[in-house]
């Protein structure tokens, strides 16, 4: 069989899921009468709740005798760690663009790593039948962006198909379009490379990714670069450091639809999952006992974020998890190494404390929230970039951050960006009232940032942001300038209390809330932090009260998502997380303790 291995990558909702679910359906692997989710290849809970893809997932579909295995890559730079391995193992890429937005950041550093491995891509203008549609500009955006990365002539010649992935249409022209995805799968079998690589030579493959099952355990991923494979052959493991290991394959798998189907053997080109490798890695390379040469080791981009994770020691803690031991913990980080491989995991001088560094926030929080739906709990600082010495000086991450908003609220995004070490690079309007600002800002700027924009937009602005590279450090960032609310005493919040607490600040919590001695529940309006006895009751008297008292009401409070509470928080706090709510606290409950800490810290600043 003719193979084909097609990696599809895309901007965060351009409709790559979306385009996937339809290629799946008119291939024929589902049933007439099976009932099929949207999305169906956002198999995680979390990527179908946000809308975006985490993890890189193959599947395969057959089109007129030609295998055609896809590999839908995650939008999100955060996720490059995914992107970056997904791409070792095809011939071409499947460039999915808005009709109306055009390339975008994250499309940029995805499609920057497709070409520089030599693949060969095809543009795909989808959502065409959206009313303001522009498909032949995106072409040219399409055509600029490709000669800005450096691609080379035959890289640059570029077939382009027109589709809505959403009605399952496609065709070359944006008034040609057919009612099925046929010009689109010719299109791919005719300009996607087969798989190079000898049969005759020996067994080769880089692993690329890794699965689990709970009946066959570890699987294997990548694809098979050269020679061949049968179950129970023996293999040869060369792990990244060099070092090389004796297994034994145990079963071998393919990808079709959305399954693994058991075959006997493993052919030079195909994308498969062995299975009784327990020791594999990412990175690591299958090879023939006999020839054991190494394939290199997949890079991939540094970490450019650290972020604390320590044992949940808040007044509640236990109450709510499962897993609350430093063990335990410990367990699960190290563990996360195993697949996710952009990710670093150090411990400290603290049995209770580890570094975690990643790609980003969102890289983090995912991780974060992940463990919490498995019943554990845990506490975690701010984020804090990681700085690098060059050349004897002090340099920072640095991102290239895209806005689109309407032009009325520009001035005021602006005004804060410029606070948070901002330089504007561009200003283009698109559309009516709308303008795009792309600014080269602090990694450490952007903490904070995203709930700043979105009030100051009242929530029209969409905001985009993709790691630039290291540049000098650029000085001191406030990123909050208004102080925490703290709870006086431990207790239960009433109306009464909350009210009194209402006029000082915002609120995050409700009336009837458990809290405790330092833990945060609203925002200052003022720079500084301040106590307030949200658990305070009114005294009874014998007096009967007003009727006013029964139409007291409390605006309602600002609930903080994961991401926000890690946004909010400053280096003297914690985000306390459990599998069933989100606290913030101070890193010191009590206030003495903070106000002998602050003293000391401004002596050593008057010394300093």
């Amino acid at each position: 069989m003719e193979i084909r291995n097609l990696a599809i990558i895309a901007h965060v909702d351009h409709g790559k899921t979306t385009l996937v679910d339809s290629m799946l359906k008119q291939s024929g692997i589902f049933r007439s009468n099976e009932e099929v989710v949207e999305r169906v290849m956002d198999s995680n809970d979390l990527e179908r709740e946000r809308g975006i893809t985490i993890l890189a997932k193959n599947t395969a579909v057959n089109y007129k005798g030609v295998k055609i295995n896809i590999v839908d890559t995650p939008g999100h730079a955060d996720f490059g760690g995914e992107v970056e391995r997904a791409l070792s193992m095809v011939d071409g890429v499947l460039l999915v663009v808005d009709a109306f937005e055009g390339p975008m950041p994250q499309t940029r550093f995805v499609l920057r790593k497709a070409l520089e491995l030599g693949l060969r891509p095809i543009v795909v203008v989808n959502k065409v039948d959206r009313s303001d549609a522009r498909p032949l500009e995106v072409v040219d955006m399409a055509f600029d962006l490709f000669a800005e990365l450096g691609a080379d002539d035959e890289q640059l010649d570029f077939p382009v198909i027109y589709a809505s992935a959403r009605d399952g249409v496609s065709g070359p022209e944006p008034e040609e379009l057919t009612d099925t995805l046929e010009p689109l799968f010719e299109i791919i079998v005719k300009h996607v490379p087969s798989p190079a690589g000898d049969p005759a030579q020996p067994f080769q493959m880089l692993v690329a990714n890794l699965a689990y099952d709970n009946y066959v355990g570890k699987y294997a991923i990548g694809r098979v670069l050269r020679g061949s494979l049968a179950p129970g052959d023996p293999v040869a493991v060369i792990h990244a450091d060099g070092t090389v290991e004796r297994s034994k394959t145990n079963k071998i798998y393919v990808f079709e639809g959305l399954g693994r189907t058991e075959v006997n053997l493993a052919q030079t080109g195909e994308i498969v999952a062995l299975s009784g490798l327990e020791n594999a890695n990412i990175g690591g390379t299958v090879t023939d006992p006999e020839h054991p040469e190494q394939l290199p080791v997949l890079a991939v981009d540094e970490p450019t974020l650290t972020m604390n994770f320590l044992v949940n020691n808040s007044p509640f803690a236990g109450r709510e998890g499962e897993y609350v031991t430093s063990r335990k913990l410990r367990e699960r980080l190290f563990r996360e190494l195993d697949l996710n491989v952009s990710l670093r995991v150090e411990e400290t001088d603290s049995a209770d404390c580890f570094m975690v560094a990643g790609r980003g926030e969102l890289h983090l929080s995912i991780l974060i929230e992940n463990m919490r739906r498995e019943g554990y709990e845990l506490q975690v600082s701010k984020p804090e970039v990681i700085f690098k010495n060059i050349d004897g000086k002090v340099h920072e991450p640095f991102e290239n951050l895209t806005l689109d908003l309407p032009e009325e609220y520009m001035g005021g995004v602006m005004e804060r960006l410029s606070h948070r070490k901002g330089e504007m690079l561009n200003m283009t309007p698109v559309g009516s009232g709308e303008v795009r600002l792309e600014f080269l800002i602090p990694a450490r700027g952007l903490i904070g940032f995203r709930s700043e924009f979105l009030t100051e937009t009242r929530g029209n602005g969409v905001m985009n942001h993709i790691f630039h590279g290291y540049e000098p450090y650029k000085g001191e960032i406030t990123s909050r300038y208004q102080g925490a609310l703290i709870a006086w005493e431990d207790g239960e919040t009433t109306i009464y209390g909350l009210l009194a607490a209402e006029e000082r600040g915002q609120l995050f919590i409700g009336a009837g809330t458990k809290v405790y001695e330092g833990m945060i529940v609203g925002q200052n309006n003022r720079e500084e932090d301040l106590e307030v006895n949200v658990c305070k009751k009114k005294h009874l008297t014998n007096i009967r009260a007003s009727s006013s008292d029964d139409t007291v009401r409390l605006k309602e409070p600002r609930h903080l998502s994961l991401e926000e509470a890690i946004e909010f928080i400053a280096e003297d706090e914690l985000v306390e997380i459990t599998p069933k709510s989100i606290r913030l606290r101070k890193k010191l409950l009590k206030k003495h303790e903070r106000q002998r800490y602050n003293k000391e810290q401004a002596m050593k600043n008057n010394r300093a």
